[in-house]
């Protein structure tokens, strides 16, 4: 007997829902690390682990999801996803102390699969002509989520506990996974086969090795024995992780599906957009909550900042979080009509002029909060069509763990721009203190720019030899129809 489709846009608002419910819960930690520490009693070096854990779990945890979906059923693997998300933000909130809160950020981790999944699921659900469009929008609400996960996170340290920080995601996470588990159909489309228990673990311990390097080596010296030791860890577990994965019948990432033209570029503008867009999201917050004039504390004038608290600071990202949510599905529009690498190389120029206004001109608040507004469009152009043209560029069975490994170069690139412009705040400060002066915050700017700019030229060169492109489409097409 067949199985009922619901309407196409029931399913989206759904995974909508989702991505939202996940989007938040990864930012809404960020304004609230100074709070947690104080009332946890504990270092700024593991305050930080609370929101490290969560990016290395949801690292790891994304491409192998991806790809239990594949085998098992996306729909499936999404609820599983969500309520172990659930049960994380559940313990979160309950946590006594930071080792605890740390355990089940990790858990929380878990939840990152939410979007590859999703875009498996409208791969596999929606008409050709509504795909790009609605994998536009959810790739929207990555950001805006992320957006109102730092505005509402503002608020809530302002004048509640910081329990409900976890308490409030996970309200709308249970609202979303019962939500999926009613209406959503499990996908039609899957593989089976084996799991490859060898790949996943190289690879999770490879990420682990890379990540930790990164978001320690400040503290620990980038030239310290741990730091090099678990970078030179990291080369040779994703090494022989890439050997293994060509010797293995049924491997759980094809490395020949990753070294196609189209994929590596997109994986490559995506690395670049990661590193771009988190180093300002960032330090845009910081900048703004700098009190400008004289410092009491240290007697020392800052010559930049408005003094925001950190609810004034999230209203500065307003501007991104409504401009993702057009851009989106606007891309999605836009590419259909001329092909995907255009919208993404649109949005990586975008996200450089925004970040070059920021470092050009940030002398009042009106500048901030258009250059977020510019940001926010090139962030939404460019999520949304990177995760469409990597589902058009492989089979419907790769969905999950080609979409997944894109969100792993997306969350790398963010961490290492997030520690490059922590970096060179450290290294720029006021005469006689530890505030950061203003050089380190345009020269980060700066950075970013540049870097946005050269992922603009790479997403040129996405497009795949026309040869290939029939090629897939003929596969695809003998694939739906078995």
């Amino acid at each position: 007997m067949e199985v009922e489709r619901q309407d196409y846009n029931v399913t989206l608002a759904i995974l909508t829902l989702a991505g939202i419910a996940f989007a938040l819960q990864q930012t809404m930690v960020i304004p609230a690390l100074p709070t947690l520490q104080r009332e946890l009693h504990t270092t700024t070096t593991w305050v930080t682990w609370v929101l490290t854990v969560f990016l290395l779990v949801a690292s790891v945890a994304t491409p192998v999801l991806g790809k239990f979906g594949d085998q098992y059923g996306k729909e499936r693997l999404l609820v599983i996803s969500l309520a172990l998300f659930f049960i994380g933000s559940i313990g979160a909130a309950a946590a006594w102390n930071i080792w605890v809160l740390i355990a089940w950020r990790a858990l929380q981790g878990a939840g990152a699969a939410v979007f590859p999944l999703s875009y498996g699921i409208i791969r596999d659900e929606f008409p050709p002509e509504k795909v790009g469009v609605a994998i536009g929008l959810v790739s929207a609400v990555f950001g805006v989520g992320g957006g109102l996960g730092i505005v509402l996170s503002g608020v809530i340290v302002d004048h509640v506990s910081w329990r409900w920080l976890f308490i409030v995601g996970a309200v709308g996470i249970g609202v979303a996974l019962v939500l999926v588990h009613r209406f959503i159909p499990e996908s039609p489309i899957k593989t089976p086969s084996r799991v490859d228990y060898l790949g996943a673990a190289l690879m999770s311990g490879g990420l682990i090795a890379m990540l930790v390097a990164l978001t320690e080596g400040d503290r620990w010296g980038w030239t310290s024995q741990r730091t090099l030791g678990l970078a030179a860890a990291a080369a040779v577990l994703l090494f022989a992780w890439g050997i293994a994965e060509l010797h293995v019948d049924e491997p759980m990432v094809d490395m020949r599906m990753l070294a196609r033209r189209e994929i590596l570029f997109t994986n490559i503008t995506a690395l670049i957009a990661g590193f771009a867009m988190f180093g300002t999201f960032v330090l845009v917050p910081n900048f703004v909550e700098m009190p400008h004039g004289l410092s009491a504390s240290v007697q020392h004038a800052v010559d930049y900042g408005f003094d925001a608290s950190a609810t004034k600071a999230g209203l500065y990202l307003l501007p991104s979080s409504f401009a993702l949510l057009f851009a989106g599905p606007l891309a999605g529009l836009i590419g259909r009509r001329i092909g995907f690498k255009w919208p993404l190389a649109t949005g990586m120029l975008l996200v450089s002029s925004s970040a070059a206004s920021l470092r050009e001109w940030n002398d009042e608040p009106w500048q901030i909060l258009v250059a977020m507004l510019v940001l926010g469009a090139g962030v939404g152009f460019a999520f949304a069509s990177m995760a469409t043209l990597i589902t058009e560029a492989v089979r419907p069975s790769e969905t999950g763990v080609a979409t997944g490994m894109n969100t792993v170069m997306r969350t790398v690139g963010g961490v290492v721009g997030g520690q490059v412009g922590a970096a060179l705040l450290a290294a720029h400060t006021l005469r006689g203190t530890d505030i950061p002066s203003v050089d380190g915050f345009t020269i980060a700017f700066g950075i970013a720019a540049v870097v946005a700019l050269i992922g603009a030229g790479v997403a040129v060169f996405i497009t795949p030899p026309r040869m290939h492109r029939r090629e897939r489409l003929v596969v695809a097409t003998t694939e739906a129809a078995d």
